[in-house]
């Protein structure tokens, strides 16, 4: 029994540290580039974010080689910010763009960038080991419609949902942080 438990959970471990079926991670990833602030333009609904308003996420190395992973974000309902630390590393060479990433102890889950802006770092497309997840990554709070129309074709293309995207409100609390003396952590 004992076996056939530790069998399950390395299962679970590779399944969720996975590429999505038809998906490639981007080669040549220079990860100073990619390190610093980015900002959540869109993602497929999940519970962790879900109600969520001006996502980011920060990435910054750790001392261990690994790559410190900080999000933030808005909850109207609790008129609070979030914040969520974990933590990621490599899954195979450093220039690849698929990682596992943890914010619950010992459990990993895949960050594969499929799509970047290899030039200028000022986009990302990102997913995980299956196709529930997604998100459009930028360095700034806003994209171009030009941006925008390729995620939503690339993305349909490789077979997400994209007709349930959520365009995430980068804005609006701001603004209210401005009248309502909201502070962002």
């Amino acid at each position: 029994m004992r076996i056939m438990l530790i069998a399950v959970i390395a299962f679970l471990q590779v399944a969720c540290t996975g590429i999505a079926k038809d998906i490639k991670a981007v080669e040549g990833l220079q990860t100073d580039k990619y390190l610093g602030l980015w900002y959540e333009i869109a993602r497929l609904d999940h519970s962790f974010e879900r109600g969520m308003s001006n996502v980011s996420a920060e990435y910054s190395l750790r001392e261990d080689g690994g790559i410190k992973v900080l999000n933030s974000g808005y909850s109207r309902a609790k008129k609070e910010w979030t914040t969520a630390e974990g933590k990621a590393y490599f899954v195979d060479e450093k220039n690849k763009g698929h990682l596992k990433v943890s914010f619950f102890g010992p459990f990993y889950g895949s960050y594969v960038i499929f799509k970047l802006d290899k030039i200028n770092y000022q986009y990302a497309y990102v997913t995980s080991y299956s196709k529930d997840y997604l998100w459009l990554l930028a360095r700034t709070a806003t994209v171009a419609e030009a941006v925008k129309k390729d995620f939503i074709q690339t993305a349909k293309m490789h077979g997400f949902a994209t007709d349930q995207l959520i365009f995430v409100d980068q804005q609006s609390v701001l603004n209210e942080a401005d009248k309502d003396g909201i502070t962002r952590e």
